[in-house]
């Protein structure tokens, strides 16, 4: 599976039309963005859940997982971190601006300071909701047997809340991933070029899905 995607996306980097094509509507700053934006989450954050799954069950889908209903999810939520990533990566630099740093040199430790502090800010501020938000959705997909009429019913924000594991949260997803990994994953993605960014966060979705997968068994064993 993880192979066929690998060469699946491969073609998109030796197939020069292919290339050109996703170059062209990456770049685009309207409703392709976002539409780029949701095709591109909802394929590999979905993938690295799989993974996640594989990883705590030996298997990369079973009865009652959703692979749609969580696709959807993940494409709307790309949605939002690309929306995030917009704002953070216009605003920290403006910040820093204020401060005296000069954001428009090219030095590259200049560019260097700028990435990290845009991936700081996106993750201190961003990062807990969008994570707890995630976990929300993910509960209620499985609360509904991974159905797709069961993602559209209403979600019991209050029952989920009651019940996730917030020592797993805080003290593992939030206080290391965070700083350990999403701290300098992130200052490479805004280090790319902007028509990249939101491929690379995507891909660090595969990511993202092994860590939620061990989040989830430390959870187990607790």
């Amino acid at each position: 599976m993880i192979v066929c995607c690998l060469a699946f996306f491969g073609l998109f980097f030796l197939i020069e039309p292919l290339k050109n094509w996703f170059l062209t509507y990456s770049a685009y700053k309207d409703w392709h963005a976002m539409l780029m934006a949701f095709l591109k989450f909802g394929i590999l954050a979905t993938l690295g859940e799989s993974i996640g799954l594989r990883i705590q069950k030996g298997v990369y889908h079973h009865k009652g997982f959703g692979i749609l209903p969580r696709a959807i999810v993940w494409g709307f939520l790309g949605m939002g971190i690309s929306m995030a990533m917009t704002i953070f990566s216009t605003g920290t630099p403006v910040f820093l601006a204020n401060l005296g740093v000069p954001v428009d040199s090219q030095a590259f430790g200049i560019r260097l300071l700028t990435a990290f502090c845009i991936s700081v800010t996106l993750n201190l501020i961003f990062a807990p909701i969008f994570m707890t938000l995630h976990k929300v959705t993910d509960t209620h997909i499985m609360n509904n047997g991974g159905t797709l009429r069961g993602l559209f019913t209403p979600i019991h924000f209050r029952e989920i809340f009651t019940h996730l594991n917030w020592g797993v949260l805080y003290g593992f997803i939030f206080k290391k991933t965070i700083p350990l990994f999403w701290f300098p994953a992130h200052t490479i993605t805004f280090m790319l070029p902007p028509q990249w960014r939101v491929l690379f966060a995507a891909l660090l979705g595969v990511a993202l899905g092994v860590l939620l997968s061990v989040g989830a068994i430390m959870g187990q064993k607790k």
